[in-house]
């Protein structure tokens, strides 16, 4: 019989690059798609000659419609398509005075409608097939506004929004729909994964000292990160689990209790907090 074959999108990056060995390690054939060729030293390091052999690549930029055609056609030519990670995304930080709606869209065209264009490529293999699970990271961004990343935040609340719609359209068919909301983790996300706003920071923007104290806030915060395999361990456990999934999971230190202090505490005294968190004080 065939090896499982799940799609990892952006694998070459923090979470990616972690998914990918988990899912080689249990077995599976992994279709890791990446957007320079140059990054396939990146994930074929420290694999053993087993886990190589049971790794495609496949070139894939998901902001970009000729190259997910392209990677269509690909997936047409798999026999099987078990399970689809949407992990590729970035960051687009700023504070919305200062950001334009084309950076706003720049930001759409990956988090959100580089899933929608995926997805549907996928999808008719696994309605056929009459089973499949997409699994889609979305944040706990998702659920909870940040100031400064606005652009990030929008579209992981859109991302969830689409993927419980998805979910419910999905149902009948034998495909379920998954929602991964991590909080901080060690990714490249806030580094190499983040688009700055050219306004952000400076002297002039009235927004300078709000920028200095989210600075401050995550320079802090960077020590106590969560592992990246721990995600991936969550990944792998709804992958191969006999029951229906629910749909959505958050992983990560502290945010389980911000969701539910978000929840419960008055508005005002949770904005409160949340800026208390980005005050910057020397």
């Amino acid at each position: 019989m065939q090896n499982k074959t799940v799609i990892i999108t952006g694998a070459s990056g923090g979470f990616g690059k972690t998914f990918t060995k988990a899912f080689l390690e249990g077995g599976y054939h992994v279709v890791a798609t990446i957007r320079d060729k140059a990054k396939k030293s990146v994930l074929l390091e420290g694999l053993t000659p087993k886990e190589a052999e049971n790794l495609s690549f496949a070139l894939l930029d998901v902001a970009d419609e000729e190259s997910v055609n392209n990677f269509g056609s690909f997936v047409q030519g798999l026999e099987r398509v078990d399970v689809l990670i949407n992990n590729a995304g970035f960051a687009v930080a700023g504070f919305a005075e200062e950001l334009s709606t084309a950076e706003y869209q720049f930001q759409l065209e990956t988090n959100l409608l580089g899933v929608m264009r995926v997805t549907n490529h996928i999808l008719p293999k696994m309605r056929q097939k009459g089973s499949g699970r997409i699994i889609n990271i979305s944040s706990i961004s998702g659920l909870i506004g940040f100031p400064g990343l606005s652009p990030y935040v929008s579209s992981k609340y859109a991302l969830e929004g689409y993927s419980e719609s998805l979910r419910l359209e999905l149902k009948e068919f034998g495909v379920d729909v998954v929602l991964i909301e991590p909080g901080s983790f060690q990714t490249n996300i806030w580094s190499s994964g983040t688009h700055m706003s050219s306004n952000a920071g400076n002297s002039n923007s009235p927004y300078l000292e709000m920028f200095k104290g989210m600075n401050k806030r995550l320079q802090k915060d960077r020590e106590s990160y969560g592992d990246p395999v721990e995600v991936a361990k969550l990944i792998w456990k709804i992958a191969e689990m006999k029951k229906t999934p629910t749909l959505r999971y958050t992983v990560g230190k502290g945010v389980r209790f911000s969701l539910l202090a978000k929840r419960l505490l008055p508005w005002r005294v949770w904005e409160k907090i949340v800026l208390s968190q980005i005050r910057n004080k020397d």
